[in-house]
């Protein structure tokens, strides 16, 4: 498509560069809202206009537009919820007001892009001040920079999110019958009235052993649920950790990226088994006896039965959440009045 279109300029770098990894205001293809860094995207259109990053405050004399995510991913044939992990690279783009696209080629006649990408991509856009579009076709992205230099972005956008949401309807009827119930049962979520809850089997180890890549698997799930239910508050149980193991994370994994997107996402907190009332002494001893171990064999299968208990009692409320003793990744005072280390 070229480095300029029509008066409206493109930023891409080799890939061997890192420059990627700077913030868009100075001069990289990053970027951030409310003190939060995002993924690095892979190309952004930007035209000549004076601009104020909101991560930094820092005025530009170039203005982005569109922010671009781009993988193979399709085609090196990854099909599962690998495709969800790089959905949060345009999403920082998408909060600061811009257009944020997720871009999957795919060779002619496949269809193996995962079609709950199109339902997080338009609830992301009808919470944030951006908009976010899932394409395949690199024709689209032209046809949205045509739109935007003929003052059409508006019949572009209505069309675009019109059929995303179609597609998500269409997967959402196929795969659960249109059921939320369905939905939570088989996602392992639990949906109540005041928030939404989903528990899943990540221990400490999975965030501190550089050969598992935990992190990168539970973005994708964490962002999945909050656009899922973009309207509710979102808890993700890890009950396999406690709030020690929680607040130690804190601590060694403070400048990891996905830890940080993890821990400080608006609306999201994170929750162990010692945030939950009413567990039995039983029951939580199940899932400490098993906290360090890989969730295979006897272990898979004491997971299994713990975990079966769990969501039973939480569902019919015998067990709750205890909102207050949620502790927030900047929550040090809280830490300090636990005796849980000096930070």
């Amino acid at each position: 498509m070229g480095h300029e279109y029509d008066g409206i300029k493109l930023r891409i770098f080799p890939e061997t560069s890192d420059e990627d990894q700077k913030l868009f205001v100075n001069g990289g293809l990053t970027f951030g809202y409310d003190d939060l860094k995002y993924g690095s995207c892979d190309a952004c259109w930007y035209v000549g206009e004076e601009w104020t990053c909101p991560y930094t405050e820092k005025k530009s004399s170039k203005k982005p537009i569109i922010a671009v995510e781009a993988t193979d991913a399709l085609n090196r044939g990854s099909t599962g919820n690998a495709q969800y992990q790089r959905f949060h690279h345009a999403l920082g783009a998408v909060k600061d007001g811009l257009f944020g696209i997720y871009f999957l080629p795919e060779k002619k006649g496949q269809d193996n892009l995962r079609r709950e990408l199109y339902g997080m991509a338009y609830n992301a856009s009808s919470i944030e001040d951006g908009y976010y579009l899932i394409t395949k076709n690199l024709n689209e992205i032209q046809l949205l920079l045509n739109s935007i230099k003929n003052n059409k972005i508006e019949k572009f956008l209505d069309n675009k999110l019109k059929s995303m949401n179609d597609k998500f309807k269409e997967w959402f009827d196929d795969s659960y019958d249109g059921d939320w119930d369905k939905f939570a049962k088989r996602r392992s979520t639990i949906i109540k009235d005041e928030y939404i809850i989903k528990y899943s089997g990540r221990n400490k180890r999975n965030f501190t052993d550089s050969s598992q890549r935990a992190g990168h698997i539970a973005v994708g799930e964490m962002y999945l649920t909050k656009y899922f239910f973009p309207n509710q508050k979102f808890y993700y149980l890890w009950p396999r950790m406690t709030e020690e193991d929680l607040i130690t994370l804190d601590e060694t994994k403070k400048d990891d990226k996905e830890w940080n997107l993890l821990r400080r996402e608006e609306n999201v907190s994170i929750i162990t088994i010692d945030n939950l009332t009413n567990v039995s002494e039983d029951l939580r001893s199940k899932f400490i006896e098993i906290k360090r171990k890989p969730l295979k064999g006897s272990a898979l299968k004491k997971w299994n039965s713990a975990k079966k208990e769990l969501v039973e009692k939480l569902r019919s409320g015998e067990i709750y959440l205890n909102v207050n003793s949620v502790i927030d990744f900047e929550s040090s005072e809280t830490k300090k009045q636990l005796g849980l280390g000096d930070f």
